[in-house]
């Protein structure tokens, strides 16, 4: 058999034990952690009456921002449950005895880690800016929607913000309430009531409000202490209508960094009528979407020395190892974006410190695996040799 076909065979083989279980562990991930928002979704959809096309784009818009961490994570543990599938069988070892190094082995499991790294690149700069995007305009036509379906006719609805609302008559034909009784406590220091003989909700999409024209009524005041009371007459009059925070978000006066492309963020670190903390938080985001994308390139120097160690358990173990592996890095990332907002360090420094370890770390593993010594003996070797 000749050299090249063998290495392809070889190759393939490698690239089949890493590859189905990267898209098994990419699903289950993505899954659970879209499982946290499906609760939320689901009562929209059963409460306010949200049509399951909308939810279903809802859920669509939410996956690039998971994907962003499900994608590193996956392939991490999809190398040690590979790798140590195949070193748990000595097929590994017989590879490496048939004269094989463990950089041709890792040829493979290279391509892998760089089409991940593409993916999640491609994620961060593109599909995760548009994905938040696109769900807060959606959430905002969501809850536009349903705030004219939540509302039934003789019924109080407390939908909206320090708001109760009650219409006597909803016409089956027309976008229009009637009878009209509005309870505010939006200032906080007197109670208004409001009584309109008809109603309509008018959205502006530009600005994101949501306005409840009130039509031939009038506004009655109180003070707290019952010693003064105001009525106002009105043709119209216009009360603008918060929606609940989990659903319309802020009100979309500007975007926020989760939601900004790469060019947008580094010019928005520019502007010099910013803040010191929003300006940490967006250079906080910048380098997140750089240095997420670059550990799937620096995790395969962890996971295929950390995977050659044998195991008859050795799904468990890898799954386990890389789970434990994922919790560090991350618990470093948080670490140091908290000493960020903080101002205590730099932000290149905070965003960067764990990648930076992980890279030093796994380089000197793989090292040392390949050349089929352990850590301390690959320092001892080292150190003899000067």
């Amino acid at each position: 058999m000749k050299q090249g076909l063998m290495f392809k065979i070889i190759n393939r083989y490698i690239l089949r034990e890493i590859v189905v279980p990267f898209f098994m562990i990419l699903a289950v991930l993505t899954f659970v952690l879209l499982m946290g928002k499906i609760l939320q979704v689901m009562d929209l959809m059963v409460n306010k009456g949200i049509s399951f096309l909308d939810i279903f784009r809802l859920i669509i818009f939410l996956v690039p921002g998971f994907l962003v961490y499900t994608v590193p994570i996956s392939l991490l543990i999809a190398i040690l449950i590979g790798v140590g599938r195949l070193s748990g069988d000595n097929e590994w070892t017989v590879l490496r005895m048939s004269g094989l190094s463990l950089l041709q082995l890792s040829r493979p499991i290279a391509r892998v880690a760089f089409a991940a790294f593409l993916i999640t690149l491609a994620t961060t700069l593109f599909l995760v800016p548009k994905g938040n995007l696109a769900s807060r305009s959606l959430l905002f036509e969501i809850a536009r929607s349903g705030a004219g379906v939540g509302i039934h006719e003789k019924i109080f609805i407390d939908y909206f913000k320090d708001i109760l609302l009650y219409a006597d008559r909803i016409p089956a034909q027309g976008d229009f309430l009637e009878g009209i009784f509005i309870s505010d406590n939006h200032l906080g220091k007197e109670a208004n009531t409001v009584i309109a003989r008809r109603a309509s909700l008018i959205s502006d999409p530009d600005r994101r409000y949501i306005t409840l024209r009130l039509e031939d009524g009038s506004t009655h005041t109180v003070d707290k202490n019952l010693n003064t009371y105001r009525k106002a007459d009105f043709r119209f009059y216009d009360m603008k209508l918060e929606i609940g925070a989990a659903i319309a978000g802020d009100e979309g006066r500007r975007k926020s960094s989760a939601e900004m492309t790469f060019p947008e963020l580094k010019r928005m670190v520019n502007d010099r009528s910013l803040k010191d903390v929003e300006i940490r938080e967006l250079l906080i985001e910048l380098n997140k979407k750089l240095a997420i994308p670059l550990s799937c390139l620096i995790f395969p120097l962890l996971g295929i020395p950390l995977g050659m160690r044998a195991h008859r358990s050795v799904r468990t173990r890898g799954f386990i190892a890389g789970v434990f592996l994922v919790m560090i890095y991350y618990l470093l990332r948080l670490i140091g974006e908290g000493l960020v907002e903080s101002g205590k360090i730099a932000p290149f420094v905070g965003v960067w410190t764990p990648n930076a370890l992980f890279a030093v770390a796994g380089t000197l593993l793989f090292f040392s695996s390949a050349r089929e010594k352990t850590l301390l003996n690959f320092f001892s070797t080292r150190k003899t040799k000067e």
